[in-house]
C-alpha cells in the first residue's frame, strides 16, 4: 500500500503572490462577492488569505480557565487567493498588480496604466 501525501503539503499554483498583508482587497467570486476588506493573514503554502470581516464561520469553544463560559465565536475563515483582487481606492474598483523596476527598486504597479501603488 502506497503512502498518501497530504494534499496541501507541496507548494501550489501561485509561486509569487503580489498581495501583501494589510492590503485592501475586493472579493470577486463566491458568496461574499463585491465586499471589501483588509488582508489579515496570507498562507502561501495553501494559496489562502484571511480577509477582515469576510467569510465568517462559527467556532464552538469549550469552557476553559480563561473562558469559563465557553460559547460560540465568529471567526474569519480563509478563502482562496484567486477569489480576491487588489482594490484601488482612486479607481474605486479591483485592479491587477505587477512589478516594475524604479530607480533600482522593485515596486508594485497597477496593471492597465502602470501607476505605482
Amino acid at each position: 500500500m502506497s503512502k498518501l501525501t497530504y494534499r496541501g503539503s507541496e507548494y501550489t499554483k501561485f509561486k509569487s503572490i503580489r498581495l501583501h498583508k494589510d492590503d485592501e482587497v475586493v472579493v470577486i467570486a463566491g458568496k461574499e462577492k463585491g465586499k471589501r476588506g483588509k488582508i489579515l493573514v496570507i498562507d502561501k503554502k495553501r494559496d489562502r488569505v484571511v480577509v477582515e470581516g469576510l467569510n465568517k464561520r462559527k467556532r464552538f469553544l469549550r469552557p476553559t480557565q480563561e473562558n469559563p463560559q465557553g460559547g460560540i465565536v465568529e471567526v474569519e475563515a480563509p478563502m482562496h487567493i484567486s477569489n480576491v483582487m487588489f482594490y484601488d481606492s482612486k479607481k474605486k474598483k479591483g485592479v491587477r498588480l505587477g512589478y516594475q523596476e524604479n530607480k533600482g527598486k522593485k515596486v508594485r504597479v497597477s496593471k492597465p496604466d502602470g501607476k505605482e501603488i
